[in-house]
Parts: C-alpha cells; sequence; structure tokens
C-alpha cells in the first residue's frame, strides 16, 4: 500500500506539471519562461523535504515489492510486482536521470537577461523534449500504480 500511495503521489505530481505547469509556463515570453522553470526546479534541487520524501520513499518502496515478491511468490503476483518495478523504475526514475535532469542542469545554466535569439534556442531546446517526455513518465507511472493495484488485489 505503501509503494502504491507514493507512486500515485509522485505520477500526479508529475501529471500536475503536464497538465497545469507546463501549460501556464507556456504562456510567458522566453525569458519569464526560462526563468520560472529555474525557480520551481531550483525549489526541487534545494531538497525540499517532502518532495524528497515521495520521490525517494517510492523509490525504495517499489524496490522492496519487488524484492519481496521475487523472494516469496510466484506466477502472477511475482510477475505484477516485477513489472511494476520495471515501469517505475525505468520509466519515471531514469527517464528523470537521462532525460529531465539534464536538461533542468541546462536551463539552470541559462541567463534570463541574455539575448533573445539564446533565450529562443534554450527553450526551444528545451520545452518540447521535457514535455514529451514527462507525458511518457506520467503514463509510466500510471501504469506502475496500475499494476501495484492488480498485485494487491490478488495478495
Amino acid at each position: 500500500m505503501v509503494a502504491i500511495a507514493l507512486c500515485g503521489l509522485v505520477t500526479g505530481f508529475l501529471l500536475a506539471f503536464a497538465v497545469v505547469v507546463m501549460p501556464g509556463l507556456r504562456q510567458l515570453d522566453d525569458g519569464a519562461y526560462l526563468r520560472a522553470f529555474q525557480v520551481i526546479d531550483g525549489v526541487i534541487q534545494r531538497r525540499q523535504p517532502l518532495f524528497l520524501l515521495l520521490w525517494v520513499g517510492a523509490l525504495l518502496a517499489v524496490a522492496v515489492v519487488m524484492g519481496l515478491a521475487v523472494r516469496f511468490h510466484v506466477g502472477t503476483e511475482r510477475l505484477l510486482a516485477v513489472a511494476a518495478g520495471v515501469l517505475y523504475l525505468g520509466g519515471v526514475q531514469l527517464l528523470t536521470m537521462i532525460v529531465h535532469l539534464p536538461l533542468n542542469a541546462m536551463v539552470q545554466r541559462i541567463d534570463p537577461a541574455a539575448t533573445a535569439t539564446t533565450l529562443r534556442e534554450a527553450r526551444t531546446t528545451f520545452e518540447a523534449r521535457w514535455t514529451r517526455w514527462n507525458a511518457v513518465r506520467v503514463g509510466f507511472g500510471m501504469a506502475t500504480v496500475i499494476l501495484l493495484l492488480a498485485l494487491l488485489a490478488r495478495l
């Protein structure tokens, strides 16, 4: 149940970015867009305690579910747990590490007072890729929660 709750909260956080934060930022000019994202990401990067608890807690909870399932279950229960873990670890955590964190770091290095051309190029490089892969993360997160719920129903 802990894994379901934490993965659900992380997925909800990512969904909020997909349906509210990024569409809201999209309405801003390039400099304001990049500056606003820097501020939002800065809160997360300063290891905001509740966010960190949810993010790391979900990672650990999924790993525990996988480990317990491999050790104590066979068949469908094991398959559901391993599938949920692979989807979450690969589709949410790994995507974050290989796509989102490098893009976030790139945005953090942008000077909001840079030329309009520099700001436009930075936003163009960042925005479409970040939002597209975030939608993928949301899908993987939702699939993870569904698989964990199916596992719970079988236990």
